[in-house]
């Protein structure tokens, strides 16, 4: 579907969904954890959809443009919404479902543009510019909340799935696997400089987005 677009054009399309993908995903562990117990995100005013509260100039702005400009793999991130894991009821168990929370937030948002773009489709992107917008931003809606679910969900701190595994460890197991969590960020950019983190989600972004195709029908 994606025609040939110039720069602006394609920051016009996808800056939306990336601001949105990024700060949705940072409020529901906020408010996940509000609701089990830590007041830290709502009382620092992070339970907002306001993208100016979450916005990392660098994360959410600059880093995306950058990639989207090279026409390659998009990566970003926002603020994290802090969380204070001994307001939690049951710390260990809770910060489980805080860490889950950021990627089914992105899948619920996945759907949801994979609706717009639905809707694109059916107005008709081949003799409606304003079609062709909605299925174009609807495309990258779901591409990037799909990527940032499954980068996301990689085993290693201080990713979402790096916690739910943290969470899981018991004992020592857990106290030395948090020690990765200084190395966490370099190990990404690292990744995402050689092309692996892209052959390392690739195949299971491409899984969700069949399936997603599959159930909309589209």
């Amino acid at each position: 579907m994606m025609p040939h677009l110039s720069i602006i054009q394609k920051v016009a399309i996808w800056i939306l969904p990336v601001i949105f993908a990024i700060t949705v995903h940072e409020v529901a562990h906020g408010w996940v954890a509000y609701k089990l117990g830590d007041p830290t995100a709502k009382m620092l005013g992070r339970l907002t959809l306001n993208p100016i509260k979450h916005i990392d100039p660098i994360g959410t702005l600059l880093i995306p443009a950058i990639l989207l400009w090279l026409g390659g793999f998009i990566f970003g991130w926002a603020k994290p919404v802090p969380v204070t894991w001994r307001n939690l009821k049951h710390p260990k168990r809770d910060m489980i479902f805080v860490a889950i929370a950021g990627p089914f937030a992105n899948l619920i948002m996945a759907i949801l543009w994979g609706l717009v773009m639905k809707l694109g489709i059916i107005l008709d992107p081949n003799v409606s510019k304003i079609a062709l917008g909605i299925a174009l931003m609807g495309q990258a809606g779901v591409i990037i909340n799909l990527v940032l679910m499954v980068l996301n969900l990689i085993p290693l701190p201080p990713l979402d799935g790096g916690r739910v595994v943290s969470g899981l460890l018991r004992g020592k197991a857990s106290y030395y696997y948090d020690k990765i969590e200084p190395f966490g960020f370099w190990i990404i950019l690292l990744l995402l400089a050689t092309g692996a983190l892209a052959f390392i989600i690739g195949p299971v972004v491409v899984w969700f987005l069949r399936l997603l195709a599959l159930i909309l029908g589209v």
